[in-house]
């Protein structure tokens, strides 16, 4: 391999196809792919691709309107209007009206809650399914539902309440 063979973005190496490419080019594609894997989680999170890709979209570019969501993630704009409307009625994102300096319509923005809060909002509405399938008899007619088990509760801990604990 002479100087010739590789590019100022870094060393050739060789690509799953056996094609040549630089080491950047396989930084990309292990980025990419390491994006649908949160892209993945957030959908089966906030169930659809289309809402995950917004809210990821939005945790990178925060007060952002939907014209600039639509154009960031190649989305329709009324796929992201209606997205961002659902999303924003659940508490999943926040909107504000963006401040112009001129005269003329000023557009919504809009900004992700934190990862933090969305976990916490997902547990809460897991916890709030599992008992009513608990309580599932009491619902139906069919007897108390209680067999002397309490309903289900799920604790979310952060590390910093664990270290904090560890601590006292």
């Amino acid at each position: 391999m002479s100087a010739d063979d590789t590019s100022e973005d870094g060393d050739l190496t060789q690509g799953e196809d056996g094609e040549e490419v630089t080491a950047r080019d396989a930084l990309e594609e292990r980025s990419a792919s390491f994006d649908d894997g949160i892209v993945d989680l957030l959908a089966w999170v906030l169930d659809t691709e289309t809402r995950a890709r917004i809210y990821l979209y939005l945790r990178q570019h925060p007060d952002s309107t939907s014209e600039e969501i639509a154009t960031g993630t190649g989305l329709y704009p009324s796929t992201v209007r209606e997205a961002l409307a659902e999303l924003h009625e659940e508490g999943k994102v926040e909107r504000g009206k963006r401040e112009a300096s001129g005269a003329g319509n000023n557009p919504y923005e809009y900004t992700a809650q934190a990862p933090a809060d969305l976990v916490t909002s997902i547990v809460d509405g897991v916890q709030d399914e599992l008992n009513t399938v608990f309580n599932l008899d009491r619902h139906l007619g069919r007897g108390d539902g209680d067999d002397g088990r309490g309903p289900v509760t799920i604790s979310v801990e952060t590390e910093e309440a664990a270290g904090a604990e560890v601590d006292d």
